[in-house]
């Protein structure tokens, strides 16, 4: 699975995630299992999160705010070497579905197989609709120039939301680096937002991920991705593009059989783990308009994000160069103090957590340091800020050092307008 990767809110379906499914999760990298990007900042995102602020180390990350490929049932038996045939309930037309249709992880693989032109495939692994996590399809396909890892989920969201305006507007490039990104409404009104970038964006192995985002009017979330190389991490590139153009990628996330999917899932009151309600009582720009308010005078905003709920990003100027701020904002986080806070950190009166970290940026950029201070209040309230010494991460340095120091960053982080509700 890719690692990594913590450009935008792409990471913030894997925190959800585990949120959702409790405390079996374990990983050597604490600090790594919360955190945010922007999006489009979108991925998130189960990405994508959980990283701090884009900063820490990710784990299962599928590429820049790229969809988590989640866990399946187990291997497909058959692991066959030509598409499968045609299944009954997944490659019929797109009526709508009856009380008792179902998906199957066979199903899903069918389906996404008679949509992708000719060729083999292998390592298939497929998840179906009888499952709380979304119903999900990864393979490798081999078009005859080369094997290539392809996966696809299916998932439901508020159409209207914030959370799904971020998965189909194109990221930032000050944050995220890619080759071409569109972003454009359907005639039926979906979004559809396809991005070509890389699974590593400081490009220090050539793999290169392609990503489809579809949301449609009734709240269908369709994601696919594809690579270069059989695995989105540690295997050779195998060919020069990933196997489907933009066209492709197009024709296959919109297909209708995935609005079937969506409304064969389980309905359930608890929100979809990749569109998690944002913060209550912050509205969309709240947390980089609060932040802004928090800057020592001598800074000037020269760059900021857009909407983003839990996150927000600024760049700011002293008169020395530019200098990326991000801060992410989330509540409910008590459940991970013992992951994100060691026996280190240090315990203020009122209970309340700080931890600080200085460490070299992670984008392979020459020079980049990242400066955090990351915070925990009793409540659950978690604030992180880090700051770095570049305007863009997968920039060079510019500076010496970021335009905030930590104590500033701390003041900023433990500042009392985080508790009202900002």
């Amino acid at each position: 699975m890719p690692e990594n990767q913590h450009e935008d809110p792409f990471e913030d379906r894997f925190a959800a995630a585990l949120r959702h499914t409790g405390h079996s999760f374990r990983s050597d990298d604490p600090a790594a299992l919360v955190g945010r990007g922007e999006v489009r900042g979108r991925r998130k995102q189960l990405l994508r999160r959980t990283a701090v602020l884009g900063g820490m180390t990710g784990v299962a990350l599928v590429g820049v705010g790229a969809t988590l490929l989640l866990p399946s049932g187990g291997h497909d038996p058959r692991r066959t070497s030509a598409a499968a045939g045609p299944a009954a309930t997944a490659s019929s037309s797109a009526a709508s579905p009856s009380p008792a249709e179902t998906f199957t992880g066979d199903d899903m693989l069918r389906a996404l197989k008679e949509l992708l032109p000719r060729g083999t495939y292998s390592e298939e692994e497929a998840q179906g609709t009888g499952s709380a996590m979304p119903p999900n399809a990864r393979l490798v396909f081999d078009d005859g120039q080369g094997a290539a890892a392809l996966g696809l989920s299916v998932d439901r969201m508020d159409p209207g939301g914030e959370q799904a305006a971020q998965w189909t507007t194109c990221p930032d490039k000050k944050i995220v680096a890619y080759d071409d990104c569109t972003s454009a409404t359907r005639p039926d009104g979906s979004r559809l937002m396809v991005l070509r970038g890389y699974e590593y964006p400081d490009r220090r192995v050539d793999t290169k991920w392609w990503n489809a985002e579809l949301v449609t009017p009734d709240g269908v979330h369709v994601t696919l991705s594809e690579w270069n190389a059989p695995a989105q991490k540690d295997a050779p590139v195998s060919r020069p593009q990933p196997p489907l153009s933009v066209e492709q990628l197009e024709d296959v996330v919109t297909a209708e059989v995935w609005k079937r999917v969506a409304a064969a899932m389980p309905r359930s009151p608890e929100p979809s783990v990749t569109d998690e309600a944002s913060p209550e009582g912050r509205p969309s720009g709240a947390i980089a308009k609060t932040l802004i308010g928090l800057l020592p005078e001598n800074l000037k905003v020269t760059g900021r994000s857009g909407p983003g709920g839990e996150y927000a990003y600024l760049v700011v100027d002293d008169g020395k160069g530019g200098s990326l701020v991000q801060i992410n904002v989330q509540p409910g986080m008590s459940d991970m103090a013992g992951m994100l806070f060691g026996d280190d950190a240090e315990e203020l009166a009122d209970g309340r957590l700080v931890t600080t970290r200085q460490s070299p940026g992670e984008k392979g950029a020459e020079g980049v340091v990242m400066w955090t201070v990351d915070t925990l209040r009793p409540d659950g309230l978690r604030v992180v800020v880090s700051a770095f010494n570049t305007p863009a991460q997968h920039q060079d340095a510019t500076r010496d050092t970021p335009a905030l120091t930590m104590e500033q960053l701390r003041e900023i982080a433990l500042s009392t307008v985080w508790d009202a509700g900002v």
